[in-house]
């Protein structure tokens, strides 16, 4: 089956990329539109063109050499449903897009001129470079108005980084952050109940109490802290999945939707398929999405029902998104391989595996490698060979024999996945750049025009060079578009997802969203995704990741390490990430450093780092320790340090890892700022304060039918809160706490009013 995948959301001038699933290469694709809104430029029965269509540009086809339209890009003009049929080898597939309003405000970046890091007569060019255009360098210039630089646009509602940089170099750019007024994304959940005759909420079907006769989908919403929306004034859109039935059906059952209730009825046979005269899905699964919109639109939440009609035409509803069970609140390892024997000692799987009782040591649970392929350089993201392990580090038996080692200690292993590029000595990239037949379509392409290396590129084409982000010259973007190249990539995906626990996705964010979606469904429902984007983008988790880079929370941390931020800050990184439309905390990697920043330690001391490595624990999500960082590395991508390496604060990430295995509230998505406590010695401006509650069970939302829910099921939940202090501070800060307090849990000490916090104190009541 080469459907398109689910219904797509999105809003005027944001485009979206379609695309056929699991599709042959050599196979014949071609996109129409048949439906458009009234006020958009395309008329029924648009097709792409390589130069768009004559209706506006709304539908382009991707940057191939082939006749047809395998890969497709639409970018709505206008609110409202845009209905496509695909054309494929195996028939014609429907696929909607719901576009609603531009969220887009003008907006002016302005840079005095004397701010930018070289002389005003030593400017020949000035670019921009940012998300809004994908960091690439030189296609963006702004304009000269008396003495500053003004580049005149428009992008979404919130705070934006942005470089303008002189004559396109990295190293003379003038960085800021453009604020654009306006609101922050709704939020969605859904609730689905299986319903009887008698309206019985219970488990039906397969001995429950009443046969099933409907699926009640309700959905809540939620709006941004601080925002000035209404929730009444969100509404909800609900789409079925065009792949689980007739449009008519589609048509019939959203038309029924009711304020934020849908209702599915289910008929009587279980054989009687799509074609039922009552519109049920009954036979396979049918998949109901849900996106918020008010004065913008939030990500879509899907709920999957399915009926199994060899059983009694028992139905079950649940999240075909979901977690997997063990990455609910992981401890996370990120081991920069190919210096982690220390400086002696060249690193291969071998060396990593006899190293294995430390990650037990350190109670993680889950072991990053970053790349452990075929490449040139020592950290392995220019990739050479997607399919053998590098020469340096092992053979593929050896790699397996460290995973299973892993797995016997009860430690999974994330894969780095990284496919929005390949090395330029990739054997794939030099075919193309000599104009071998065959190989023009693997890699995106660019004017000469925006080369900013000097690099003398051999051209495909007359006046063309690679694409590729930033000055990442050595990395040259792979051309998504291309069918060809996307099935190599699934076959990457394929070759490692039955060995590996999870994928970490390098560059995530240039990397198309169809393309995770079908990542992800292909994946094995246990499998991690783990995205880099940066910054924090909520679309991500539309179906495609589990768990994202904590961006906002990693540069607080930075900006109260240095002074530029009192500690409170904290609570504004985790609100900026409802703001942006994340609905749920513990979905969240939290960081202080990686194998691409500085050593938190070297920048900030080792009193933040305690300090800020206490809050990636203690907060909901994903705790991360970069190797070394428990060390005292000072270098980001240094020798690990063994035999000279700092003992008492390894031992003290490990009394943090152990705290927070042994106090289910700290793996929990509840945290309450404003925590009741009053420094009353040492500098307040270093000391936060918050309480971790159980909140929302990440699994109450959607009831299979059998009454019970998974999670936290055998760990149980002794306290009702804790109370975490954090001081950042060199020196120790007396603080005064509430009356419901009386142990420190991380110091095993009692508490009797007041406690003295040298770099986090875990408060509770004893039990």
């Amino acid at each position: 089956m080469y459907e398109p995948g689910p219904p797509r959301a999105t809003s005027v001038g944001r485009s979206v990329e379609l695309a056929p699933r699991d599709l042959d290469p050599e196979g014949r694709y071609d996109w129409t539109v048949r439906e458009a809104p009234a006020a958009s430029t395309v008329d029924g029965g648009a097709t792409a063109t390589a130069d768009g269509n004559a209706d506006g540009d709304v539908l382009e086809a991707g940057e191939t050499s082939r006749p047809d339209d395998p890969v497709v890009h639409l970018t709505p003009d206008a609110p409202g449903t845009y209905v496509l049929t695909l054309d494929a080898p195996d028939g014609t597939h429907r696929q909607r897009v719901r576009a609603f309003p531009d969220e887009r405000r003008a907006t002016e970046v302005r840079v005095p001129a004397a701010e930018l890091p070289v002389t005003d007569d030593a400017v020949d060019r000035v670019s921009v470079m940012w998300r809004h255009n994908d960091r690439l360098l030189a296609r963006d210039r702004p304009e000269r108005d008396d003495d500053e630089w003004v580049y005149r646009t428009r992008v979404p509602p919130g705070r934006h980084d942005v470089g303008v940089l002189a004559n396109d170099d990295l190293g003379t750019g003038y960085w800021d952050a453009v604020e654009v007024p306006g609101p922050g994304r709704p939020r969605v959940s859904l609730d689905a109940r299986v319903e009887g005759e008698k309206g019985d909420d219970e488990a039906v079907g397969a001995g429950g109490t009443d046969r099933p006769s409907r699926v009640v989908v309700t959905a809540a919403v939620d709006v941004p802290p601080d925002s000035a929306t209404d929730p009444a004034d969100v509404d909800v859109a609900f789409l079925v999945d065009d792949r689980d039935a007739d449009p008519d059906t589609v048509d019939r059952i959203e038309t029924g939707a009711g304020d934020r209730t849908l209702t599915i009825p289910i008929g009587d046979d279980p054989e009687d398929g799509r074609s039922g005269s009552d519109g049920s899905p009954v036979r396979d699964a049918l998949r109901v999405h849900a996106v918020p919109h008010g004065e913008r639109h939030g990500v879509m939440r899907t709920v999957s029902i399915e009926r199994d009609p060899d059983a009694d035409g028992s139905v079950t509803v649940s999240d075909p998104h979901a977690r997997p069970a063990w990455v609910d609140s992981p401890t996370i390892y990120e081991a920069f391989v190919r210096s982690f024997t220390g400086d002696t000692l060249p690193t291969t799987f071998e060396g990593i595996e006899e190293r294995v009782p430390y990650f037990e040591s350190l109670g993680v649970d889950a072991l990053w490698l970053t790349p452990v392929l075929a490449s040139p350089t020592d950290h392995g993201y220019h990739v050479t060979d997607y399919f053998e392990t590098a020469a340096d580090l092992g053979s593929r038996a050896a790699f397996e024999s460290l995973v299973d080692r892993c797995h016997d200690a009860g430690i999974r292993v994330v894969f780095d996945l990284v496919i929005n590029h390949t090395s330029r000595d990739h054997p794939a990239f030099q075919l193309h750049a000599a104009g071998v037949d065959g190989y023009a379509d693997r890699y995106r392409r660019a004017d000469a025009a925006v080369d900013v290396t000097g690099t003398d590129w051999a051209a495909v084409e007359a006046g063309d060079v690679p694409e590729y982000y930033f000055d990442w010259s050595r990395i040259p973007n792979l051309n998504h578009d291309s069918p060809t190249v996307r099935a190599w990539l699934l076959d990457v995906v394929d070759e490692w997802a039955p060995l590996v626990d999870g994928f970490r996705a390098d560059v995530a964010w240039g990397v198309p969203h169809g393309f995770w979606k079908e990542v992800a469904d292909r994946v094995p429902d246990d499998v991690l995704l783990l995205d880099e984007t940066i910054p924090h983008d909520p679309f991500y988790g539309e179906g495609e990741f589990h768990l994202h880079y904590g961006t906002d929370l990693y540069g607080t941390l930075n900006a109260i390490g240095d002074g530029r931020k009192p500690a409170d800050a904290i609570a504004d990184a985790i609100d900026r990430a409802a703001w942006l439309g994340f609905d749920d905390p513990s979905t969240q990697l939290r960081y202080v450093e990686n194998h691409d920043e500085d050593r938190y330690l070297a920048s900030h001391g080792e009193a933040a780092l305690r300090a800020a490595a206490a809050v990636t624990f203690t907060l909901p999500g994903a705790p991360m320790i970069y190797a070394g960082q428990e060390r005292g590395n000072r270098e980001t991508r240094g020798a690990f340090r063994w035999h000279d390496g700092d003992n008492a604060l390894t031992d003290y990430h490990r009394r943090l890892s152990a705290i927070r295995d042994a106090e289910p509230l700290l793996r929990a998505d509840g945290v309450e700022f404003g925590g009741a406590v009053d420094v009353v010695a040492g500098d307040g401006d270093r000391v936060t304060a918050y309480e971790r509650r159980a909140g929302r069970d990440k699994h109450d939302d959607i009831d299979d039918g059998t009454n019970g829910t998974a999670g936290d099921a055998g760990r149980g939940r002794p306290r009702d809160r804790l109370l975490v202090v954090v001081n950042f501070a060199a020196e120790p800060a007396a603080v005064r706490v509430p009356d419901w307090v009386d142990v420190d849990l991380f110091a095993d000490e009692p508490v009797d009013g007041t406690v003295d916090v040298d770099s986090v104190a875990v408060l509770g009541r004893g039990v």
